[in-house]
């Protein structure tokens, strides 16, 4: 058993051209004054941080931790979502995952496959400096517009593009694997990587690189409609980052897991709020805690009603309200007493054999 840390939040939703959520010093010292303890960093958002200085120099890593602990948290993980994404496009993606990469390499798949490539390999090295233990990313997709074909997926479509997944992401958890990191993939429908059979497939395809992790986010899998306290059973060895997000699934005569092609506030599955939507988090918790899992609760704000502000300041208090203090000794300790062996012989009956 295992304390979870936290309560952390996940910059990436808050990142703005205003103060405080402009600078570096100023996010960590807002995050700071509602209750969080950790800061979990988007690496794509230069308003706040430098990946490839960060890569570089210690010095520069050193100074934005103590920055961060002059306000009161400490930098929990790096974040290349953006960047993870952009290993592995399908070609129906390539105009709409453009955005994510630099106007350079625009139009040109491989030149922007390249460039995230080389930034995992910068956020592995960025997380040595910082000391880290674990990063969070997304895997990409190359078998994401055949989930569910018409005509049907022509047999070995779905083996050769994890074959392929697992080769482009190889080296990368391997580079990780140098440094002492755990890539932490976030298990999301638009991935490859969307639910516990699927991150079989990636782990097979990797031959069960001991770097590939696990970003346990519950709100993805109620929208899925899995069963997201049994998947903390079955993937517990695996998960070394924690989204706590809520979510709700509210299916109707109109529309159920597929939505409609509505808009979020319209949608049966809808990311909530803490608190506002469905998820069992007390039961999340203390299956994390019993299954060991000693890293951060983070939060990542996302919600189709709720003000972001609001739902940042009400998110420490509900995290910090779930972490559970695990206990040293048994309840029931009190009534135990000293070991006697041939006590314990003579109530099995026993007696002196």
């Amino acid at each position: 058993m295992s304390t979870i840390k936290g309560p952390a939040i996940f910059l990436a939703q808050f990142a703005g051209d205003t103060a405080p959520f402009n600078s570096w010093a100023a996010i960590t010292k807002w995050a700071g004054s509602l209750g969080y303890r950790g800061v979990q960093v988007p690496t794509w958002d230069a308003r706040l941080f430098d990946l490839q200085k960060a890569a570089q120099s210690k010095s520069y890593c050193d100074d934005l931790a103590g920055v961060a602990k002059e306000n009161g948290v400490e930098i929990t993980e790096l974040s290349t979502h953006l960047q993870g994404q952009l290993v592995a496009v399908n070609p129906a993606y390539d105009k709409a995952f453009d955005a994510f990469a630099p106007p350079a390499v625009h139009g040109k798949p491989k030149a922007r496959q390249a460039w995230a490539v080389a930034q995992m390999m910068l956020a592995a090295k960025a997380s040595a400096n910082l000391g880290l233990t674990a990063h969070v990313t997304f895997p990409g997709a190359l078998a994401w517009p055949y989930v569910y074909p018409w005509p049907q997926r022509p047999e070995g479509l779905i083996e050769t593009a994890f074959k392929e997944l697992g080769r482009r992401w190889k080296p990368i958890l391997d580079a990780f694997d140098a440094v002492g990191c755990d890539v932490c993939y976030e298990i999301h429908p638009g991935e490859d990587i969307f639910d516990g059979a699927t991150f079989e497939m990636f782990l097979d395809a990797v031959k069960g690189h001991k770097r590939a992790a696990i970003n346990y986010d519950p709100s993805h899998f109620v929208l899925q409609q899995l069963d997201y306290l049994a998947f903390i059973d079955i993937y517990k060895e695996r998960i070394k980052a924690f989204h706590v997000k809520d979510a709700e699934f509210n299916p109707d005569g109109r529309q159920g897991v597929y939505s409609g092609y509505q808009p979020w506030i319209k949608r049966a599955g809808r990311f909530r709020s803490l608190g506002d939507g469905q998820v069992d988090f007390s039961g999340i918790f203390s299956r994390l805690a019993a299954a060991g899992f000693d890293s951060w609760a983070v939060l990542e704000w996302e919600c189709c009603l709720k003000h972001p502000e609001d739902g940042a300041r009400e998110g420490a208090p509900f995290i910090a309200s779930h972490i559970i203090r695990v206990t040293e000794k048994a309840f029931d300790d009190f009534a135990g007493g000293a070991v006697d062996r041939s006590m314990i012989r003579s109530m099995l009956g026993l007696g002196g054999r």
